[in-house]
């Protein structure tokens, strides 16, 4: 895979997922609402792919040793991962009973980055225990945080 479709996907995926998971998260506590949760998965899948698209897009510009090409390939691979990934997540969330559609959604989207993270050690001199976990530590960073402001905001306004 050429390095600016994978630096495009692998961010888009990491960010898909792990915005989501938060989002999830933190709606699911806060609000316990199915119409929530699906409103706002389809607005990061269009606003946050966008963002992160451009972001990716300006970080390669700025890096000043990638060609136009390679750059737009980075930008669009970035919004069609992130796009894409964000909104399976809506998948468990029709399928199932809220609570148990959020432990689906957080399995599938441990289980993904997982999946990536062995690809991105694949050929390389690194512990594939240690990338996972490092990447599954951060998720679940973001699902305890987003989980108790959630709690927090109910409970205060």
């Amino acid at each position: 895979m050429r390095h600016s479709f994978k630096t495009g996907f692998s961010f888009g995926l990491t960010s898909g997922i792990i915005t989501t998971l938060g989002l999830i998260s933190g709606l699911h506590s806060g609000t316990h609402s199915r119409v929530a949760i699906i409103g706002g998965i389809v607005t990061i899948a269009i606003a946050d792919a966008f963002s992160d698209a451009m972001g990716i897009h300006i970080s390669e510009e700025s890096e000043n040793k990638h060609t136009e090409k390679e750059i737009w390939e980075s930008t669009i691979s970035t919004f069609l991962s992130k796009f894409f990934f964000t909104l399976t997540f809506i998948i468990p969330i029709l399928l199932f009973k809220l609570t148990t559609a959020v432990i689906v959604s957080v399995m599938y989207g441990l289980l993904l980055l997982s999946i990536l993270s062995f690809y991105i050690t694949k050929g390389q001199k690194v512990s594939l225990l240690r990338v996972i976990a490092e990447h599954l530590i951060i998720t679940f960073i973001v699902l305890i945080t987003t989980h108790y402001i959630g709690d927090w905001i109910v409970s205060t306004f």
